[in-house]
């Protein structure tokens, strides 16, 4: 809508930190968006932006503004989703924020039985870690956000929570894959791979080490889950991973997984949840619900 034009030509403008950059997205001269926000500070009566050498930084005034903003563009967003329903047309976007281990197999399954009755939904699914996925829901660019093991986070209205337990990843022929269930003692007998420290599976497997004797040294570090299941495979050694970021192909074939006895390390915890106070639209509290069911359906409840 025109009247959100300006809205929108601020957030651009703040989300990319120059008046340059923003008007290359918005398919606008820099010059006829410079004056856009001329007239909207001198209508305000302050600066919204401060001028830098090589961009433009909010100013404090610019800081309220931009809340305002988003809020409303969200509103206007859950309207639009809304209005579509009331007319049989089922149109809206969802954002999403994710934690690494649902990009390879449980969004991507999600979206395409959600699009399969909803194909004019669109999805923008954005891999971000435990802080940032917060502040993306704070900043509306996300609806939705599934993370593992997050810090505590003051914004996040926690929608569901399921058990995750550390599963070991490996070749189906490494001599712990004839095992049902393994025990972490077992495990660091052979070489082994392990995610980089900001990653909630290697959270808990440093607080396993640490109540343990155990010392954790593995051979190969990454910030790949993709790349650490593939190289597991590839040398025969075993790695460490959640089972919603495993496919049904390690029930069998190349790769197989066990879970680790949960006396040892014990479970995560994945988390589904929106911002406090915010009412999603349409689409987006829809296909909230589909993960809902889907995730206990599939894993238990925490």
């Amino acid at each position: 809508m025109r009247h959100l034009t300006s809205l929108r030509y601020i957030d651009a403008v703040a989300k990319a930190g120059s008046i340059r950059g923003a008007a290359e997205s918005l398919a606008i001269t820099s010059t006829a968006l410079n004056r856009r926000i001329l007239a909207l500070e001198e209508e305000l009566g302050v600066p919204v932006f401060e001028r830098l050498p090589h961009g433009v930084r909010l100013s404090s005034a610019g800081e309220i503004l931009i809340h305002h903003i988003r809020n409303q563009l969200s509103d206007m967003e859950r309207v639009r989703s809304q209005i579509a329903d009331l007319s049989g047309v089922r149109r809206g976007h969802v954002s999403i924020a994710c934690s690494q281990a649902l990009l390879p197999y449980f969004l991507p399954q999600q979206i395409a039985i959600y699009r399969k009755d909803h194909p004019a939904v669109t999805f923008g699914v954005h891999l971000r870690d435990r802080q940032a996925a917060e502040q993306a829901l704070i900043d509306h660019a996300a609806d939705i956000a599934l993370v593992f093991e997050p810090v505590r986070m003051a914004d996040f209205m926690t929608l569901m929570r399921v058990y995750q337990p550390v599963h070991v990843v490996m070749a189906s022929h490494h001599p712990l894959a004839r095992k049902d269930t393994i025990r972490l003692g077992d495990c660091l007998g052979y070489p082994y791979s392990l995610p980089t420290a900001p990653f909630g599976v290697r959270h808990l497997m440093d607080m396993a080490a640490q109540k343990s004797s155990y010392r954790l040294e593995p051979v190969i570090e990454s910030d790949s889950f993709e790349f650490l299941r593939n190289h597991a495979v590839t040398e025969n050694i075993i790695t460490f991973q959640i089972p919603i970021g495993l496919s049904e192909q390690t029930a069998g074939g190349d790769m197989v997984s066990r879970p680790l006895e949960k006396k040892d390390v014990p479970a995560g915890v994945l988390y589904m949840g929106q911002l406090k106070g915010r009412t999603l639209p349409v689409a987006a509290a829809r296909f909230a619900a589909q993960l809902s069911t889907t995730l206990a359906t599939k894993f238990e409840v925490s």
